[in-house]
Protein backbone atom coordinates (compact mmCIF):
# COMPACT_ATOMS: atom_id res chain seq x y z
CA UNK A 1 0.00 0.00 0.00
CA UNK A 2 2.66 2.36 0.95
CA UNK A 3 4.68 1.33 -2.40
CA UNK A 4 1.63 2.45 -4.21
CA UNK A 5 1.21 5.60 -2.49
CA UNK A 6 4.43 6.52 -3.28
CA UNK A 7 4.99 5.39 -7.12
CA UNK A 8 1.49 7.65 -7.54
CA UNK A 9 3.47 10.44 -5.56
CA UNK A 10 6.18 10.26 -7.45
CA UNK A 11 4.39 10.04 -10.78
CA UNK A 12 1.76 12.89 -9.87
CA UNK A 13 5.04 15.06 -9.12
CA UNK A 14 6.80 13.97 -12.32
CA UNK A 15 3.90 15.29 -14.38
CA UNK A 16 3.62 18.67 -12.38
CA UNK A 17 7.32 19.25 -13.52
CA UNK A 18 6.75 18.25 -17.23
CA UNK A 19 3.92 21.02 -17.71
CA UNK A 20 4.84 23.94 -19.05
CA UNK A 21 4.20 27.66 -17.98
CA UNK A 22 3.63 30.88 -19.89
CA UNK A 23 2.92 34.50 -19.28
CA UNK A 24 3.03 37.56 -21.72
CA UNK A 25 1.41 40.57 -22.74
CA UNK A 26 -1.00 41.83 -25.53
CA UNK A 27 -2.05 45.11 -27.00
CA UNK A 28 -4.30 45.75 -29.88
CA UNK A 29 -7.69 47.64 -30.01
CA UNK A 30 -11.48 47.10 -29.49
CA UNK A 31 -14.37 47.12 -32.04
CA UNK A 32 -17.62 46.89 -30.22
CA UNK A 33 -21.33 46.16 -32.42
CA UNK A 34 -24.22 48.46 -31.89
CA UNK A 35 -27.36 47.18 -30.77
CA UNK A 36 -30.18 49.25 -32.37
CA UNK A 37 -32.78 51.33 -30.40
CA UNK A 38 -36.25 51.10 -31.57
CA UNK A 39 -38.99 54.12 -30.17
CA UNK A 40 -41.84 56.12 -30.72
CA UNK A 41 -39.50 58.43 -31.18
CA UNK A 42 -38.09 56.59 -34.22
CA UNK A 43 -34.79 54.82 -34.59
CA UNK A 44 -31.19 55.02 -33.21
CA UNK A 45 -27.68 52.63 -32.83
CA UNK A 46 -26.22 52.38 -28.93
CA UNK A 47 -22.85 51.12 -28.30
CA UNK A 48 -19.31 52.21 -27.97
CA UNK A 49 -17.05 53.88 -30.30
CA UNK A 50 -13.86 51.56 -30.71
CA UNK A 51 -10.58 52.01 -28.72
CA UNK A 52 -7.40 50.68 -27.57
CA UNK A 53 -6.97 47.02 -25.78
CA UNK A 54 -4.25 45.80 -23.42
CA UNK A 55 -4.11 42.89 -21.39
CA UNK A 56 -1.90 40.20 -20.09
CA UNK A 57 -2.13 36.49 -19.49
CA UNK A 58 -0.21 33.80 -17.84
CA UNK A 59 -1.07 30.13 -18.94
CA UNK A 60 -0.85 25.87 -18.12
CA UNK A 61 0.37 23.79 -20.73
CA UNK A 62 -1.79 20.82 -19.49
CA UNK A 63 -0.81 18.67 -22.34
CA UNK A 64 0.78 18.79 -26.02
CA UNK A 65 -2.35 20.25 -27.30
CA UNK A 66 -4.22 21.82 -24.82
CA UNK A 67 -3.82 24.45 -22.33
CA UNK A 68 -5.30 27.07 -19.96
CA UNK A 69 -4.89 31.03 -19.96
CA UNK A 70 -5.74 33.47 -17.04
CA UNK A 71 -6.69 36.39 -18.77
CA UNK A 72 -7.12 40.57 -18.10
CA UNK A 73 -7.83 43.12 -20.70
CA UNK A 74 -8.46 46.31 -20.28
CA UNK A 75 -10.50 47.87 -22.97
CA UNK A 76 -11.01 51.98 -23.94
CA UNK A 77 -14.66 52.10 -25.33
CA UNK A 78 -16.25 55.51 -25.17
CA UNK A 79 -20.13 55.16 -24.85
CA UNK A 80 -22.51 56.22 -27.87
CA UNK A 81 -26.15 57.33 -29.24
CA UNK A 82 -26.49 57.67 -32.85
CA UNK A 83 -29.29 58.47 -34.67
CA UNK A 84 -29.95 60.65 -38.09
CA UNK A 85 -26.31 62.02 -38.49
CA UNK A 86 -26.25 63.01 -34.77
CA UNK A 87 -24.35 61.18 -32.07
CA UNK A 88 -23.74 61.31 -28.71
CA UNK A 89 -20.67 60.42 -26.83
CA UNK A 90 -19.73 59.66 -23.28
CA UNK A 91 -16.08 58.47 -21.50
CA UNK A 92 -16.24 54.85 -20.62
CA UNK A 93 -13.63 51.91 -20.41
CA UNK A 94 -14.61 48.33 -19.84
CA UNK A 95 -12.08 45.30 -17.71
CA UNK A 96 -12.51 41.78 -19.11
CA UNK A 97 -11.32 38.83 -16.81
CA UNK A 98 -11.53 35.08 -17.99
CA UNK A 99 -10.08 31.74 -18.09
CA UNK A 100 -9.74 30.20 -21.49
CA UNK A 101 -9.20 26.71 -22.72
CA UNK A 102 -6.71 26.89 -25.70
CA UNK A 103 -6.58 23.99 -28.09
CA UNK A 104 -3.11 24.41 -30.09
CA UNK A 105 -1.04 22.44 -32.70
CA UNK A 106 2.13 20.67 -31.37
CA UNK A 107 4.91 23.46 -30.49
CA UNK A 108 7.58 20.39 -31.19
CA UNK A 109 6.66 20.04 -34.82
CA UNK A 110 7.04 23.49 -36.05
CA UNK A 111 7.47 27.01 -35.09
CA UNK A 112 4.34 28.18 -36.16
CA UNK A 113 1.74 27.12 -34.14
CA UNK A 114 -2.10 27.61 -34.60
CA UNK A 115 -4.82 27.79 -31.68
CA UNK A 116 -8.07 28.18 -30.91
CA UNK A 117 -10.13 29.28 -27.64
CA UNK A 118 -12.68 29.28 -25.69
CA UNK A 119 -13.66 30.80 -22.35
CA UNK A 120 -15.63 32.89 -20.11
CA UNK A 121 -15.55 35.28 -16.93
CA UNK A 122 -16.97 38.59 -16.73
CA UNK A 123 -16.33 41.81 -18.30
CA UNK A 124 -16.83 45.10 -16.07
CA UNK A 125 -18.02 48.47 -17.84
CA UNK A 126 -18.06 51.80 -16.30
CA UNK A 127 -18.79 55.24 -17.56
CA UNK A 128 -16.52 57.48 -16.68
CA UNK A 129 -17.67 61.05 -18.35
CA UNK A 130 -19.76 63.86 -16.42
CA UNK A 131 -23.32 63.44 -16.61
CA UNK A 132 -25.37 66.48 -17.76
CA UNK A 133 -29.00 67.83 -17.43
CA UNK A 134 -29.10 67.72 -20.93
CA UNK A 135 -27.92 65.15 -23.43
CA UNK A 136 -28.24 65.15 -27.18
CA UNK A 137 -30.46 62.22 -28.17
CA UNK A 138 -31.79 61.43 -25.21
CA UNK A 139 -34.97 60.22 -26.74
CA UNK A 140 -33.40 57.50 -26.86
CA UNK A 141 -31.12 56.55 -23.89
CA UNK A 142 -29.27 58.53 -20.94
CA UNK A 143 -25.54 58.26 -20.47
CA UNK A 144 -24.35 57.27 -16.61
CA UNK A 145 -21.54 57.95 -15.13
CA UNK A 146 -21.65 53.93 -13.25
CA UNK A 147 -20.53 50.26 -13.91
CA UNK A 148 -22.18 47.07 -15.05
CA UNK A 149 -20.74 43.69 -14.77
CA UNK A 150 -22.36 41.12 -17.14
CA UNK A 151 -21.02 37.30 -17.98
CA UNK A 152 -18.52 37.19 -20.80
CA UNK A 153 -18.10 34.85 -23.31
CA UNK A 154 -14.39 34.73 -24.86
CA UNK A 155 -13.93 32.75 -28.04
CA UNK A 156 -11.41 33.32 -30.64
CA UNK A 157 -8.15 32.44 -32.48
CA UNK A 158 -4.82 33.01 -33.69
CA UNK A 159 -1.03 31.75 -34.36
CA UNK A 160 2.29 31.78 -32.48
CA UNK A 161 5.46 31.99 -34.53
CA UNK A 162 8.77 31.03 -31.73
CA UNK A 163 11.59 33.23 -32.00
CA UNK A 164 13.54 31.10 -29.84
CA UNK A 165 13.55 28.47 -27.35
CA UNK A 166 11.59 30.43 -24.69
CA UNK A 167 10.03 33.49 -26.29
CA UNK A 168 6.89 33.32 -28.92
CA UNK A 169 5.23 35.60 -31.21
CA UNK A 170 1.49 35.94 -30.94
CA UNK A 171 -1.38 37.51 -33.25
CA UNK A 172 -4.88 36.80 -31.88
CA UNK A 173 -8.51 37.54 -32.26
CA UNK A 174 -10.82 37.55 -29.67
CA UNK A 175 -14.74 38.05 -29.92
CA UNK A 176 -15.66 38.81 -26.20
CA UNK A 177 -19.30 38.77 -25.90
CA UNK A 178 -21.65 39.88 -23.23
CA UNK A 179 -25.39 41.44 -23.00
CA UNK A 180 -25.84 44.97 -23.30
CA UNK A 181 -24.85 46.80 -20.33
CA UNK A 182 -28.54 48.91 -19.68
CA UNK A 183 -27.42 50.30 -17.03
CA UNK A 184 -24.62 53.04 -18.69
CA UNK A 185 -26.66 53.42 -21.28
CA UNK A 186 -29.72 53.75 -19.71
CA UNK A 187 -33.26 53.62 -21.97
CA UNK A 188 -35.33 56.63 -22.14
CA UNK A 189 -38.92 55.83 -21.75
CA UNK A 190 -40.61 53.71 -24.52
CA UNK A 191 -37.30 52.71 -25.69
CA UNK A 192 -36.14 48.89 -26.87
CA UNK A 193 -32.90 48.37 -26.84
CA UNK A 194 -31.47 44.84 -28.68
CA UNK A 195 -29.59 42.60 -26.12
CA UNK A 196 -26.35 40.94 -26.84
CA UNK A 197 -22.94 42.83 -27.90
CA UNK A 198 -19.58 41.95 -29.60
CA UNK A 199 -16.55 43.38 -28.68
CA UNK A 200 -14.43 42.09 -31.50
CA UNK A 201 -10.39 42.27 -30.46
CA UNK A 202 -7.38 41.99 -32.83
CA UNK A 203 -4.12 41.82 -30.45
CA UNK A 204 -0.58 41.12 -31.52
CA UNK A 205 1.70 40.19 -28.35
CA UNK A 206 4.79 38.43 -26.64
CA UNK A 207 4.26 35.35 -24.35
CA UNK A 208 7.03 33.60 -22.68
CA UNK A 209 7.35 29.89 -21.79
CA UNK A 210 9.64 28.36 -18.94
Amino acid sequence: MKLGVSILLIATAGACFAQQWEFGGVGGAGFLSNVSVSSPQGSAKAGFQPGGAFGAFFGQSISSHIAGEVRYEFLQSNLQLSSGGTTARFSGNAHAIHYDVILHTNRKNSPVQFFAAVGGGMKIFRGTGQEAAYQPLSQYGYFTKTQAVKPMGSVGGGITYQMSSKIFLRTEFRDFITMFPKELIAPAPGAKYASVLHDFVPMVGMDYVF
